[in-house]
């Protein structure tokens, strides 16, 4: 038997988990077929999350890639079916690359595998990223390295904890929904590794305690700094992230398991909870930051 899984009009991390919903009450080797035929639009997030989706399944999923020229141009340009045609089996026809343009793709979709992959991330977004934050977000020319090492960071986290390679990308657009047509730049990192619970876990030194969950595990790693290894200094990647966030009016989430955390929530973010439980499972970490333009 062969399930079909809608992906929605528009795809980001709030509206991915209506593809998750579909997937709850299967068993991880049943065949499914994702539709993304009717897809206008998706984030970083969305995009980078279908093909760690691809990782999670005991057999190889099929796919249906939007029908949309628009879409599926830009889908081209930010790599998505370069990388979802070594993990999906395609039922109709994907987009090839465009000729070069003026692109707002600041970093394509990228493999994050090995720690020489982190490094060669932060060498192709460092001259892009200037041009952005100073020149199209009004940020100082402080942020840049700021910038950076906080993409190094989540990146890292991968090599990490994951237990399996993951994926990155970074956008700017316009966001009209939330900020009024302010610009804003966006990272998304996603994994379908062991996640943050079972990472944890692995620590001998972890401390048992009567309550324990995806959500206790998050708020552990990402605002309380625990990590599983023993070293002095370890575990505070997530804080230099926070910081520099919350310095630029950004906004922070991370996903693992059953739950979601949102670790920085500005004033123009229209989220209720800084912490969701009970999600459908799935496996690994996501992470998403936000930051807006700057406005004097």
């Amino acid at each position: 038997m062969t399930t079909l899984i809608d992906v929605p009009p528009s795809l980001d991390d709030k509206s991915f988990e209506q593809v998750l919903d579909q997937l709850a009450p299967l068993p991880p080797d049943e065949k499914i077929i994702v539709d993304a035929r009717r897809t206008r639009w998706a984030s970083p997030y969305g995009l980078t999350a279908l093909l760690t989706l691809a990782q999670s399944r005991a057999d190889r999923p099929g796919f249906y890639p939007t029908e949309i020229e628009n879409t599926g141009s830009y889908w081209a340009r930010a790599n998505f079916y370069k990388h979802a045609e070594e993990v999906y089996e395609f039922h109709g026809k994907a987009h090839r690359t465009p000729p070069h343009r003026e692109s707002d793709v600041l970093l394509e979709i990228t493999p994050i595998v090995q720690s020489g992959d982190v490094h060669n991330v932060v060498e192709r977004i460092q001259k892009k990223a200037q041009e952005i934050l100073t020149g199209k977000l009004n940020l100082d020319s402080s942020s840049t390295m700021r910038f950076t090492m906080a993409l190094s960071e989540a990146c890292q986290n991968i090599i990490e904890h994951a237990g399996c390679g993951g994926w990155v990308a970074v956008q700017t657009y316009r966001w009209q929904q939330r900020l009024n047509g302010r610009k804003v730049v966006v990272i998304a990192v996603c994994d379908a590794g062991v996640g943050f619970r079972q990472s944890l876990e692995s620590s001998p030194a972890r401390r048992l305690r009567d309550r324990w969950n995806d959500a206790i595990a998050l708020e552990e790693a990402v605002l309380n700094g625990v990590s599983r290894f023993p070293d002095v200094g370890r575990g505070q990647g997530f804080a230099g992230i926070r910081r520099f966030v919350g310095h630029w009016d950004g906004k922070l989430s991370v996903r693992s398991g059953t739950a979601r955390i949102v670790a920085s929530v500005p004033d123009w973010d229209s989220d209720e909870t800084a912490r969701e439980e009970g999600l459908p499972l799935f496996p690994g970490a996501q992470l998403q930051i936000t930051i807006p333009e700057r406005i004097a």
